[in-house]
């Protein structure tokens, strides 16, 4: 099972293309929280092209509430973000269930959430910036797990 979280997401765009892409790998559920918006928006709907009706969704204004509820439950914390302890992406040995987090589009993940991650990992960057738009990113990694859980152990 993969599991989504998306922290304090400003742009309602970005938050249509987490729908998409959720839907598009077979995301188990999708978790809003902080000042990410939530569907109906006419801007949300604009991107995800229906998808925010197919993914199971739910809003948390507190993202550590959420993510202690998914550790009582078995589920690991996968953090995405580039930090210098962060593991890339692609040499990880995925166990789950999971819950990938992203973050604010300025500031990333918080660092209360950071706390709470049983891995970090990061998109390898090749050109002058630190880091990819948070949808991008998160279409990289979550197809990467779907990719992943579809694997005979």
């Amino acid at each position: 099972m993969i599991f989504a979280l998306a922290e304090n997401i400003r742009s309602l765009y970005n938050v249509g293309a987490l729908f998409r892409t959720a839907e598009g790998a077979g995301v188990t559920e999708l978790y809003l929280t902080g000042i990410s918006g939530c569907p109906p928006h006419k801007e949300i709907r604009k991107v995800a092209l229906g998808a925010e009706e197919n993914v199971p969704w739910q809003y948390h204004k507190d993202s550590l509430a959420i993510v202690h509820q998914l550790q009582q439950k078995g589920v690991r914390i996968v953090a995405l973000e580039t930090v210098p302890q962060s593991v890339q992406y692609d040499e990880v040995d995925w166990q789950f269930p999971l819950c990938l987090v992203v973050g604010n589009e300025y500031h990333g993940i918080s660092a209360e959430l950071m706390q709470e991650a049983d891995l970090i990992v990061s998109i390898p960057m090749r050109g002058r910036k630190v880091s990819l738009n948070v949808a991008v990113a998160f279409g990289i990694a979550v197809y990467e797990l779907a990719r992943a859980a579809q694997q005979p152990r």
